[in-house]
């Protein structure tokens, strides 16, 4: 046994199994206790020196094991998984002289374990095949033996799928279960080629027609799980498998139910194909009209245009073909008139009245009841189809817009007041990935002021509630201190605290400070760093009553009573503030009405200190952090490091901003706070902090929206000229802030509008809403930039139609159309044309029938040039729209 032992420790694993061998069950017993003392106390090992006797540990612990449930677990435990080259082969080799029906009891086991029923597929196969026990099919088992046979068809050099299937001895058993599981392995959802013999879908359908599978379970589970739903690329998986099954007329006809389910509810590849069908057995009249209404009610709600005019283009045929179908059909038609899209609206009323003096008087009294949702353009059409029948009462109505609450700012409360409720919140912090400002100022005020009445106590109930973290169970206080010095969160100050950071890191530290060629993210970090610092050596010395920086509102800002108020307090206890912590007061104290701020410097002079003296002419100053300006940015190469210069082909300029120096900055803040008062020219590059959350860097300049907006619009920018995701996330803080809102904010909401992701646009629409609801937008402005966007070619016209629909459905018409009405010349002024302008003039189009013409109804320039060019084209028809709109807002003018 102490052999073994030994062997273990000295990671030699090929001499386990021998060891093993030669031990009794009592023995083996015995080593297993041993083994878990060497398992707990490897756990505290430097990760190099645990992963040397992890195989051997794994092997020698499966061995000493004498009940299935315990090996099961112990193979499948977390600290002894092993990556590369798992040693299954030799743990198949010391459970071997163990009863079958014990070897099928722990490969159920491991399969029925998520952590370990995909990963360990090798071994759990060949304890299947040791013991003759049946296949596990649970989900994990099954992806592990989809991967398996997708790896042996590689390694055989691409051979046929469906050759690999036929061997296997599990396929008819677990190819079933692939239609239940909740993940489909990637492997499977390679079906670009429809043809590619090593195609999961081809390969299935082949074994099909084979009769080696089942065909009705292959279709009645891809039918299944197309009706459920889930993730696009497994949908589009299952609809090959169908596709390629080629079901017959009798087989479709069948299944008229699961047709319209996938037809109203399917993704959009799904509806398309569930429509196909159905109209296939329309043509062959096996589509009962019920069918056909109940189906055609819910797709004619769909987004997807192409696939509502499919209905009603099916539905024309067979009304045609049907004449009196028209009684249950044509009132479904009507609904099509609340759709969003003005050419589905026009189409189905010229169906409506095309059979609509076919059908008797109660179908038209039914049918006119929604014309009401047709646009204010076809308004006067439908009077011509419905007569008398149709209700304009809501015509004489005025127009109103509608626009969302502004936002309010929210008072913060308090640091917790009591020892246990502060140690909750600081335990939640420290072991979340939260980046709650509010959580987090709370905390850290909190933290100083409780080390301030009675550090001892303070101490012992941290170290008590974060027993078990990490930073406190390592050994190593060296890498302790080196790992925490890049945090910039509550962690730090509690290990210093608690005495996991020696007092030298902590001067070293606050002496520290960014280099001036970072970015702002870096600079804004840094910023918060020096506070932590600086939080952390007043926790130390309990010399701190509270934090000057605390805010009052949510958004980061701070009453400029309150930190009088502070002020005195820290003077009648002859305490100094701490330069970070006075430096982050003054950034987000309130500055915006000069009667306010003018009342608020002589309060803060009568103080008669040097902070007072500084908050006074900080009050005084009445300028932003940086004064901004438009800078366009020609191409140049950048070998900074940390960044990555990207520039897609079609490259020209970028518009962002420039900003100026603020000499206050530089000589009344401290060093860590410098980059905010340098001047600062735009480079068009990313850095490494993308995926930070922007509440922080917020929370830092909560009065200074505009010069925030000017420093992140470089990174911003890219989710419409790099196509990144989640680029316009600061959107909607920013637009809360304090300060101005000029020409970056109203430049970065531009961008946004037309970013790449729909995550994004729909951030830049409520940002541009709110902007609006607090009276802060200039409409001119925000299209005026939008018409350089448009011209540099960095905003594409199709996503910024997206967007204006967006904005404009939630009632906002007249904003929407006084910032298209700006971007509309230089669009109409190319006689190449532009992709996606017919889109803008549909959005002005159905703006301007709601609200009339905006900016004093001048014409719009280009406009009735383009809509008297004739022809049918979307372009010529949308202007004619937006001319006619225009012309008739003016008249009701």
């Amino acid at each position: 046994m102490k052999e073994l032992l030994t062997a273990v420790r000295e990671a030699r694993r090929l001499d386990v199994p021998a060891l093993l061998s030669g031990l009794d069950r009592a023995e083996r017993r015995s080593a297993l206790a041993e083994l878990k003392e060497l398992r707990k106390e490897a756990r505290s090992w430097p990760w190099e020196k645990q992963d040397r006797i992890r195989k051997a540990l794994l092997v020698a612990g499966a061995g000493c094991h004498t009940g299935a449930a315990g090996c099961a677990a112990w193979i499948g435990s977390r600290d002894l998984q092993i990556w590369s080259r798992p040693p299954y082969p030799m743990l198949l080799s010391v459970l071997a002289d163990r009863d079958p029906e014990w070897l099928g009891d722990v490969a159920h086991r491991l399969a029925a374990r998520p952590g370990t029923a995909e990963t360990a597929y090798e071994l759990i196969t060949g304890l299947v095949k040791t013991s003759q026990c049946p296949v596990p099919t649970t989900d994990g088992f099954v992806r592990g033996w989809a991967e398996a046979v997708s790896a042996s068809q590689w390694q055989q050099k691409r051979r046929p799928l469906a050759d690999v299937l036929r061997a296997d001895p599990y396929v008819t058993v677990l190819v079933p279960r692939l239609f239940e599981v909740a993940e489909l392995p990637s492997q499977m959802l390679w079906f670009d080629e429809p043809d590619d013999p090593s195609r999961w879908h081809v390969a299935l359908a082949v074994l099909a027609d084979e009769g080696l599978l089942e065909r009705a379970s292959l279709v009645d589970g891809c039918v299944a799980r197309l009706i459920r739903g889930g993730r696009p690329g497994e949908l589009r998986f299952f609809l090959a498998v169908l596709r390629r099954l080629a079901l017959t007329r009798e087989e479709e006809a069948e299944r008229v139910a699961d047709w319209t389910a996938m037809a109203a509810d399917g993704i959009s590849t799904v509806a398309g194909h569930a429509q196909e069908v159905l109209a296939r057995l329309d043509g062959h009249g096996e589509l009962p009209v019920r069918s056909l209404a109940e189906v055609s009610g819910s797709l004619l709600f769909r987004p997807e245009k192409k696939l509502v005019r499919a209905q009603l283009v099916l539905i024309g045929k067979t009304l045609r073909r049907d004449p009196p179908a028209a009684d249950e059909l044509l009132p479904v038609v009507a609904e099509a008139f609340g759709h969003a899209d003005i050419d589905i609206q026009e189409r189905a009323l010229k169906l409506v009245a095309r059979h609509l003096p076919a059908v008797d008087a109660a179908v038209r009294e039914e049918t006119a009841q929604s014309a009401p949702l047709l646009g204010p353009a076809l308004r006067t059409a439908a009077a011509e189809v419905f007569g008398d029948l149709m209700d304009d009462s809501t015509a004489a109505e005025p127009y109103v817009e509608l626009l969302p609450s502004a936002p309010v700012l929210r008072r913060i409360e308090p640091a917790p007041t009591t020892l246990p409720e502060l140690v909750e919140e600081v335990v939640v912090l420290a072991r979340s990935a939260s980046r709650d400002v509010t959580a987090f100022e709370r905390a850290l005020d909190g933290l100083v002021r409780h080390a301030h009445t009675d550090r001892p106590a303070l101490t012992e109930a941290l170290r008590d509630a974060l027993a078990g973290s990490w930073w406190l169970v390592d050994e190593s206080q060296k890498r302790v201190e080196q790992q925490l010095r890049s945090e910039a969160g509550i962690t730090l100050v509690v290990a210093v605290l608690l005495g996991r950071v020696p007092i030298e890191a902590v001067h070293e530290g606050r002496a520290a400070w960014s280099i001036s060629s970072v970015c702002v993210h870096a600079a804004l970090k840094g910023v918060l760093k020096a506070r932590l610092w600086e939080a952390a050596d007043a926790v130390l010395t309990g010399s701190t009553p509270f934090l000057l920086a605390f805010p009052t509102w949510h958004t980061g800002s701070l009453d400029p009573a309150v930190l009088i108020e502070r002020l005195r307090t820290y003077q009648q206890l002859g305490v100094r503030p701490g330069e970070a912590d006075f430096a982050q007061a003054l950034l987000r104290v309130r500055r915006d009405g000069q009667h306010e701020a003018a009342e608020a410097a002589e309060a803060a002079d009568r103080l008669g200190t040097p902070e007072g003296d500084r908050l006074a002419a900080w009050l005084r100053a009445d300028r932003p952090l940086a004064t901004v300006y438009r800078f366009d940015l020609e191409r140049q190469e950048s070998t900074a490091r940390g960044w990555v210069e990207r520039q897609p082909a079609d490259w020209t300029r970028r518009i962002l901003m420039a900003s100026d120096e603020h000499p206050f900055i530089q000589r009344e803040f401290p060093r860590s706070f410098h980059w905010l008062g340098s001047a600062h020219t735009p480079r068009h590059r990313t850095c490494d902090h993308g995926n930070d959350h922007p509440d922080p860097w917020l929370a830092t300049l909560p009065e200074d929206s505009e010069t925030l907006a000017a420093w992140l619009l470089p990174a911003m920018a890219t989710c419409a000229t790099d196509e990144l995701k989640d680029a316009a996330r600061p959107l909607l803080g920013l637009v809360e802030l304090g300060g101005s809102a000029a020409e970056a904010i109203h430049l970065a909401v531009g961008y946004g509008l037309g970013a790449r992701y729909p995550e994004d646009r729909l951030s830049a629409v409520d940002a541009l809403l709110i902007l609006a609801a607090r009276q802060r937008l200039d409409t001119t402005s925000l299209g005026e930039q939008l018409a350089i966007l448009l011209d540099h070619r960095l905003v594409k016209p199709t996503r910024l139609a997206d967007s204006a629909r967006t904005a404009a459905a939630t009632g906002a018409y007249r904003t929407v159309l006084s910032v298209l009405v700006p971007v509309l010349p230089g669009l109409l002024a190319n006689k190449k044309g532009t992709r996606g302008l017919s889109d803008l003039l549909s959005v002005a189009a159905e703006c301007a029938e709601h609200c009339g013409a905006v900016g004093g109804g001048e014409p719009i320039p280009g406009l009735a040039e383009t809509a008297a060019r004739g022809g049918s084209s979307q372009l010529v028809r949308q202007a004619v729209r937006l001319q006619a709109a225009w012309e008739q807002g003016l008249g009701q003018t």
